[in-house]
């Protein structure tokens, strides 16, 4: 049976300890033991639903515990750094997103390198934002809210999961695409800006679709535009920013299953492998699409000049906007 979007979310109280036996791992190639996913994010996010998805499915192929552990901070970078320089034997994996990989430049100095330190072992997918404000504010499409911006530059203020963040990173992209000025609110994930967007504390939010798209649908928040270039399933009346405002606009985030750079190929080709046949498990594909993850998969190698090429984009990004994390 397709597991519908309730039982996505039930999978959240998911520990990672469906089987305690210390069976031998499935492969040589991968370690025995206990394996983590760090989740860099508060519980309920995309980021947190996808790392317990695999860990379920991984715990139940090995016959090994497989946890997931929750470590928010610095745009996704506190949780990154343990994974860097854990003990590079494969029972340490990260759940990895823009902010880590591709938007590390707006932090001066970090505690390892991104880009030395940490290999993709699969990139995920890709999940659209919405461009969200309240109900309160009198703005009820996309070309009202530019107009706003533009008279009134700095006026509205936006949430995000932090600095670097991919919800930050797709609001300073359309800022730039759209010519407007806007007010950051970084805060220590997304489910806390939600909160306040929705109690009218925030103007807006470019939220992942995965988030927004119920609290848009219940109307406690007006979903103006989705951003990537395609409409979204999940929303497949709301317009998307190429349409209604910049041809060719698409701010993405995306997430990737990562490792240590020290940890053996072997076992990250292993990793890759079993990751992309849960990708594609047929029960699995009502789940991201209630998610809406544009699943992507691949190798190891294409995961990598993925990142280079993200890491391109953004760093622009953050080079135009002058940005810098507190």
């Amino acid at each position: 049976m397709s597991m519908t979007r309730r039982s996505a979310c039930a999978s959240l109280l998911f520990t990672g300890t469906a089987l305690q036996t210390p069976f031998a791992s499935a492969s040589n190639d991968i370690p025995t033991g206990t394996i983590k996913i760090v989740a860099p994010f508060v519980p309920g996010g995309t980021a947190d639903v996808l790392a317990r998805q695999i860990a379920l499915r991984l715990s139940t192929k090995y016959k090994q515990t497989v946890i997931v552990e929750n470590k928010p901070g610095m745009g996704g970078n506190l949780g990154a750094a343990t994974v860097a320089t854990a003990k590079p034997d494969g029972t340490t994996l990260l759940l990895g997103t823009i902010g880590i990989h591709s938007a590390y430049s707006v932090y001066n100095k970090l505690p390892y390198s991104p880009e030395k330190d940490l290999q993709p072992v699969v990139i995920l997918g890709g999940v659209p934002c919405v461009v969200a404000v309240h109900p309160s504010r009198p703005i009820n499409t996309l070309a009202e809210l530019i107009a706003y911006a533009k008279k009134n530059p700095g006026a509205l203020n936006y949430g995000s999961a932090g600095t670097g963040s991919s919800t930050h990173m797709v609001g300073e992209l359309f800022q730039q695409a759209t010519g407007i000025k806007l007010t950051h609110v970084p805060y220590r994930g997304s489910a806390a800006a939600m909160n306040d967007l929705m109690g009218g504390q925030l103007d807006m939010m470019f939220e992942l679709i995965t988030t927004a798209a119920p609290i848009v649908k219940s109307g406690r928040i007006r979903g103006l535009a989705v951003t990537s270039k395609a409409r979204s399933s999940v929303m497949p009346d709301t317009p998307t920013v190429s349409e209604l405002a910049v041809s060719g606009f698409d701010g993405t985030g995306w997430f990737t299953v990562a490792t240590s750079a020290g940890v053996p190929k072997a076992t990250v080709a292993q990793f890759n492998q079993d990751i992309n046949a849960i990708l594609a498990a047929p029960d699995l594909q009502e789940t991201w699409k209630s998610l809406a993850l544009h699943i992507m998969g691949g190798t190891p190698e294409e995961g990598s000049r993925f990142v280079a090429s993200e890491t391109v984009k953004w760093s622009a990004v953050i080079k135009a906007a002058n940005i810098k994390a507190e």
